[in-house]
């Protein structure tokens, strides 16, 4: 297992299709501004405005078109070999697009950009179900942040490189050679690189292929609703691309007419979002410790609409550049704070969007990953016209400007965030762990790797505090559900985090004999579905820090369920705000606010060695003289 998402560079599974994924965004976006800056300064404004629109709509329409059909080939036939194709096909579209350059036809040229968005819309469904395959869960996180990192960086250095060429271009130079010599050589390199990549079997090779890009769109959607997350995932992504879409193309109008600035200032503030989206993505990795953290989704949106918010605001009080000069730029009052809002836009957005696509993967059945991935992108795709459609309602219908269009985007980010995480609770639950677990404590983990990967089992664990649920569920890759008493389950706040992650509330057979019962039941059925459990067999939080008698409800599951039991021990808790030291817990001020917790597992016991007293002998020495 990879230590960092860097070391995946280095390894055969990822290597080879990060450097074909790369080039592929890069020639796609050389070709694309090259053509636009061609269009924009060879002919009359009306006309190139009509043409630039062209474009950009040739470039999406394939994404509905064919991204149903994409998604089921995907599924079918082995990635590894699709691909290639894919990119010996770039190849021949790339012959044809340098053809297209020198004659300066400009319906080849948009015949060509049309081909592009084609091509793309075969490879976006491999290339995010290919990443499961050869990478290990631990890995997904990581895996996904190089991914939108190499993507950002490519269509920002495409874009650079192809305005630059044209304009040699338009210069008299030799912009065409260069650019024919680009777009070849990184079509060829792409082959070549793609050559390189392992196979990935074909999850479902007896599918029958539905080419009706409208019916097969609406079945997987109907599928993908059976899981909630994935659909909300999807919802949220797409919404991520219709933000993007909405800030990258004001870009260059918000920098000349609100801004007063030149092209340089244009590539300058592009640069401080990609940077943003590449050092945000990587940082996912670091601040999830390599598990799909949904906790930095609610971060990120927080995060989005607040920077765009601010940088509405800025750019509305911003006086326009007398001279256009990034000299200029540098010493007006307001520079450094739209340049630093640009960038937390983009270090957020990548908070938000990694861990989804990650989810998104890991969470689609494998058999269909990949047509589930196909209508991400027809919504992506219509998303982003969308954004367009608003930016022509807000800023030409009803006259706002660029810096008021900013702040709306960023508002209605947050009401898309609220829906979205109304739908599906993890998201906040997650939240207050990963706050709960980089805040108040600092978390150390022993021996959690021999908690089973899957199957039913139960995790058995001393009772400190009433934060315990959330530190474990925290620690423990594997979704966790926990059997509490009932008295801690119905506590304010606590209980929705609790109701979100489906914990069992149960207390005595003789206060709720039908709750205790139906308590049973529940426990009953989710180890039949391969659940991991939670049990406190203490029954109460401890009082005065000493562990008490496991009570005999383990032993009693275990009769009708004989399971794994994975002992495991808390240390540290003792004395925090949370526990019963020196009274009851949340009463008394903390011994100590910042607290270093241990999450201790042992090896798991078989159902006839776990008796409660030999089970709780296991935890405590597990736990230690550390409470």
């Amino acid at each position: 297992m990879a230590h960092n998402q860097f070391e995946l560079l280095a390894s055969r599974r990822f290597l080879p299709f990060f450097l074909t994924q790369f080039l592929g965004a890069f020639n796609d976006n050389v070709f694309k501004n090259a053509l636009i800056v061609m269009i924009a300064f060879r002919l009359a404004a009306s006309e190139a405005n009509a043409l630039i629109n062209l474009a950009a709509g040739l470039f999406i329409l394939p994404f509905f078109l064919f991204s149903a059909t994409a998604g089921q080939l995907a599924d079918k036939y082995d990635k590894s070999r699709l691909i290639r194709l894919i990119k010996l096909a770039e190849i021949g579209i790339g012959a044809f697009g340098v053809a297209a350059l020198v004659s300066g036809n400009n319906a080849l040229c948009l015949s060509v950009l049309f081909l592009l968005g084609v091509q793309s819309a075969f490879f976006g469904p491999v290339k995010y179900a290919i990443l499961p395959q050869h990478l290990k869960k631990s890995e997904l996180v990581g895996g996904n942040a190089l991914v939108e990192m190499g993507t950002f960086v490519a269509i920002l250095g495409g874009t650079i490189v192809g305005g630059l060429l044209a304009g040699m271009t338009d210069a008299g130079e030799n912009g065409i050679l260069y650019l024919a010599l680009v777009i070849m050589g990184a079509a060829m390199c792409g082959y070549m690189a793609s050559r390189a990549i392992p196979r990935a079997t074909a999850p479902a090779p007896e599918l029958k292929i539905n080419f009706n890009p409208a019916t097969q769109t609406m079945r997987v959607l109907r599928e993908a609703a059976k899981t909630p997350a994935v659909f909300y995932a999807i919802i949220g992504i797409s919404w991520f691309w219709l933000q993007g879409a909405a800030y990258l193309t004001q870009i260059p109008s918000f920098t000349k007419n609100v801004l007063g600035g030149s092209e340089s200032l244009v590539t300058l503030l592009l640069c401080a979002f990609t940077i943003g989206v590449a050092l945000g993505s990587l940082l996912c990795e670091r601040l999830s410790g390599g598990r799909i953290e949904l906790g930095l989704v609610p971060l990120g949106a927080a995060g989005l609409t607040l920077s765009g918010i601010v940088l509405g605001a800025v750019g509305s009080s911003f006086t326009p550049l007398v001279e256009p000069t990034l000299a200029n730029f540098w010493i007006s009052e307001g520079s450094l704070s739209i340049l630093t809002c640009l960038t937390l836009i983009g270090i957020f957005g990548g908070f938000y969007i990694v861990p989804l696509y990650a989810m998104m993967q890991e969470r689609s059945e494998a058999s269909i990953r990949a047509r589930i991935i196909s209508v991400n992108n027809v919504l992506n795709a219509l998303f982003m016209v969308i954004a367009a459609i608003l930016g022509i309602i807000f800023l030409n219908l009803l006259q706002a400007t660029i810096p008021q269009f900013f702040m709306i985007i960023a508002v209605m980010n947050a009401a898309v965030a609220i829906f979205v995480f109304s739908k599906v609770p993890e998201f906040a639950m997650r939240l207050l762990i990963w706050l709960l677990s980089h805040t108040m404590y600092r978390v150390k983990h022993e021996g959690l790797e021999q908690i089973p990967a899957e199957g039913p089992a139960i995790i058995a664990c001393n009772h400190v505090s009433y934060v315990d649920a959330l530190l474990l569920a925290g620690a423990v890759r594997r979704p966790i559900r926990f059997i509490m008493y009932k008295p801690i389950y119905e506590i304010p706040v606590l209980h929705f985090i609790f109701r979100t992650g489906r914990a069992i509330p149960i207390c005595s057979k003789q206060k709720d004999p039908q709750g205790y019962a139906r308590a049973f039941e529940e426990i009953e059925q989710g180890l039949k579905d391969g659940d991991l459990l939670c049990i406190f067999p203490e029954g109460q939080l401890t009082k005065d820090g000493e562990m008490q008698p496991f009570k005999a409800g383990i032993e009693k599951i275990l009769q009708r369920n004989p399971v794994p039991v994975i002992p495991m021990a808390l240390r540290g808790l003792w004395g925090s705000f949370f526990s019963h030291k020196g009274g009851n817990a949340f009463t008394t001020w903390p011994k100590r606010f910042w607290s270093r917790v241990s999450v201790v597992a042992g090896k798991p016991l078989d159902a006839g060695t776990a008796k409660p007293d030999h089970l709780q002998q296991v935890v405590l020495g597990l736990r230690g003289e550390q409470l």
